[in-house]
This record gives structure tokens, sequence and C-alpha cells, in this order.
């Protein structure tokens, strides 16, 4: 029996077949550009995992078909038309995460790979009936926001907790989730979206640092401080002294 082929799914609005290929690469220079990162061809390369001189072909063809520009110094960024369609494939990869966390279970170490394969497969039905059947939620399991049906979207910026100092409290509100082990970590601290941390002291030379949190002080490692975004709130000194 022959293998199962999947055939690309074409967009009658561009010029170029939506290929999982295509699709990753839009994703990619959307989550690079979103978090601040410039989508330089090297960047691009080392999120998805291949040569600079196939990103740079690719990158040509996109360009092509109106869905990113390049900039005189290399840096890729999406039309408006390729944000459109970067949006709908963030969606769906996010509301997949959240529907393999919450309803099967996943551990938020697992989903981000899985929904690496099943997003380019999902259709605008069934994308539909799980955004229903979880009600609609704005966040996936990492803190990181869905874009809603309509393609509105705000790709916030929070602050990552490296640039906390001893006296913050910091609130984390996204975690990375490309580092599995890093996940696993601090699923095991309790740590995620919505807790509150004291920082109690760091040593800068090598970014790692001690938190305190409901009580519990613990030590996180450079690979944890890293993946680590929120925001610092405003605190009484004295509670944190407490």
């Amino acid at each position: 029996m022959p293998a199962a082929h999947t055939p690309s799914k074409t967009q009658p609005c561009c010029a170029i077949e939506h290929t999982e290929a295509v699709e990753d690469y839009l994703k990619a220079v959307f989550s690079l550009s979103a978090r601040g990162n410039p989508a330089s061809t090297s960047a691009i390369a080392e999120r998805l995992g291949v040569s600079p001189p196939s990103v740079s072909a690719m990158v040509r063809r996109l360009r092509d078909s109106d869905l990113v520009d390049q900039s005189a110094w290399g840096q890729v960024v999406l039309t408006a038309h390729g944000l459109v369609h970067a949006r709908r494939i963030v969606r769906r990869h996010r509301l997949l995460e959240t529907f393999l966390h919450r309803v099967l279970g996943l551990g938020w170490d697992e989903v981000h790979a899985e929904a690496e394969v099943l997003e380019h497969g999902l259709s605008e039905h069934l994308e539909d009936l799980i955004d229903f059947a979880l009600d609609f939620p704005d966040r996936d399991p990492h803190g990181d926001p869905i874009p809603t049906k309509t393609g509105a979207h705000l790709e916030s910026v929070e602050t990552p907790l490296d640039s906390a100092v001893p006296g913050d409290r910091f609130v984390v509100q996204r975690v990375r989730d490309r580092d599995s082990d890093a996940l696993r970590r601090l699923a095991a601290l309790d740590i995620g979206p919505g807790v509150q941390m004291d920082v109690e002291a760091r040593s800068p030379e090598v970014g790692s640092m001690w938190v305190r949190i409901d009580g519990h002080r613990h030590a996180l490692s450079v690979r944890l401080v890293d993946v680590i975004q929120g925001y610092v709130v405003a605190t009484d000194e004295t509670d944190v002294a407490s």
C-alpha cells in the first residue's frame, strides 16, 4: 500500500501553495519578530533547523508571493498579507496546544511538538469546533495569546525574568514553549502563567536567580530564567521582607 500523502493547501489569494514548509516559515518569522528578535536568515535557519541557503531560497519565494519583505540588512518581515496567514497558523497551533493539554491531559512540555505536526492538517471546521469546546480561550498553556477568528490579535512582548532585580515582585505571564526540559522542571516547581515570585538574589555573572514563591525559596538556573517572561508589579517593601 502506498504511503499516505497530504496534498498541499492552495490559497486563492496567493501565488504559492501553502505547504507545511511555507506555513513553518511564516510562523517562524511571526514568532521571531513578535518577541522583539530580528527575523534574520540565520535566526530563521536556527529556529527551523535548516541551512541559511535554504532559508534564502524560501524567502525569495515568499517575497515573490507578497508574503514577506526583506530589508537591505537582510531582516525578514511579514507583509500585511503574510501577517494574515501567519496569524491563522499561530491560531491553529495554540488552539491545538490548549486542546491537547486541557482535554487530552498532555503535559505542557509535550504539546508544542504534537501541535507542530497537527496544525498543518487541521480544517477550519475542526478549528472552530475546538475553539467552541474550549470556550474560546485567549491564551494557550504557556501563556501565549491566541489570535481570534477575525484576526484581531496583540502579540505583546513581556519583560524577561532575566531583567528583574532583587526586591522585584515578578508575575509570570508567558513561558517559552520550545525547551521541554525547562518546562518539565518549571512544572515540578509549580511555576507557570499567573504565578507571582519575589526576586531575592541573583548572580549577574551566570544569570541564575533565587526567588521566593508562597513562602518557599527556589534556585532557578540560567536555563529556567531564560524561558520565563512576565511583568514586575509594585510591592510593599515590608511585605517582601517578611
